[in-house]
């Protein structure tokens, strides 16, 4: 699989997605990218290399295969659909070509014809409004693949820390009734096989964090560290994971403290995300684990607000990619 190029969707053309895909393949010696293309969308690409006053085109490509020879010389989109790139102009049109991208890109790679799927940021909202009924991409590729959408688990990846959320999106008092010492155990079973496989730590340390403040303080403040949260962790030590916790969240993410695991486990949405995007927010990636496929993406929105206007940064993308190409090195090649 090394020598098979990785897939991008173009997410939704009117967000920040194709002028990041357009920077990243503008960077990919300096930042040493291997070859990738973009399903669909060639009209959108156009429209941003134009915008951005650049000589290259993209390289119209009918089949993956063709994309290595291409990329040195033009950005390789497949297909020739004419959508225009209208910037912060959400609309259906648009969702229409991000779902379709998806749906091609997620077939290149399950076919074996891509080594990795890369993800550009996508509005829910709008996808909705056309019909997409999965609450969001992550939910979708689970599907795809023939899983139960509770398979794929979300890490949030970068240099400095990964954590994975247990529950997602969902209001905070709904949280204590979704978690369960049977979700604890799956998650952490599947973050330890992950690690192992596709990241090559040959022993994960997994931190487990707690729902409440000081991780329940004993009792005091609640009791789903003890009667949860403990005995998942008990359990997932009697299979021979390394974890430890509950650990109280204040204090897991300290500098002096994020050496001590290889990834947190936290009770919900926020308590994860704040970690990674204080600490590397131009460099977080999100990855699906659980998977029979490599997807990773770049750990933040559409930002309708900013596009167009040459403000975004792709290195969350650039991350996104070069994570990718190495999960599927280690995966396919290891």
């Amino acid at each position: 699989m090394t020598g098979t190029p990785l897939v991008l969707s173009i997410g939704d053309p009117a967000g920040i997605g194709p002028e990041l895909i357009v920077e990243a393949w503008l960077r990919r010696a300096a930042e040493n990218l291997p070859p990738f293309a973009v399903a669909c969308g060639r009209g959108v690409i156009e429209d941003v290399m134009r915008h951005c006053g650049m000589a290259a085109e993209p390289v119209g490509i009918d089949d993956l295969a063709e994309a290595a020879a291409a990329f040195a010389h033009g950005l390789p989109v497949l297909g020739s659909d004419s959508t225009r790139w209208r910037p912060g102009e959400p609309d259906s049109e648009g969702a229409w070509l991000a779902w379709n991208s998806l749906k091609w890109a997620t077939a290149l790679v399950r076919e074996g014809r891509a080594s990795a799927l890369v993800t550009a940021p996508v509005s829910k909202s709008a996808l909705a409004a056309v019909g997409f009924s999965w609450p969001g991409q992550t939910e979708f590729l689970a599907h795809a693949c023939g899983l139960a959408e509770s398979d794929a688990v979300m890490m949030l990846a970068g240099p400095r820390v990964r954590t994975v959320p247990l529950t997602i999106h969902c209001a905070l008092a709904q949280v204590p009734a979704l978690l369960s010492e049977q979700l604890i155990i799956a998650r952490g079973r599947t973050v330890a096989a992950a690690l192992a496989r596709d990241f090559g730590i040959e022993h994960p340390r997994l931190a487990v964090a707690g729902l409440n403040p000081h991780a329940g303080e004993n009792g005091a403040f609640g009791d789903e560290e003890a009667r949860l949260i403990a005995p998942a962790i008990a359990a997932l030590r009697a299979e021979g994971i390394d974890a430890s916790g509950p650990h109280a969240a204040d204090a897991l993410f300290a500098p002096h403290r994020r050496g001590s695991f290889d990834a947190a486990l936290c009770m919900y949405h926020d308590q994860a995300l704040i970690p990674v995007k204080a600490l590397d927010f131009d460099q977080g990636v999100n990855v699906t684990l659980g998977l029979p496929i490599v997807r990773t993406s770049p750990d933040h929105g559409t930002a309708f607000d900013i596009a167009g206007k040459g403000q975004a940064d792709a290195g969350a993308l650039i991350a996104a990619i070069r994570m990718a190409w190495q999960m599927a090195q280690r995966r396919y090649d290891g």
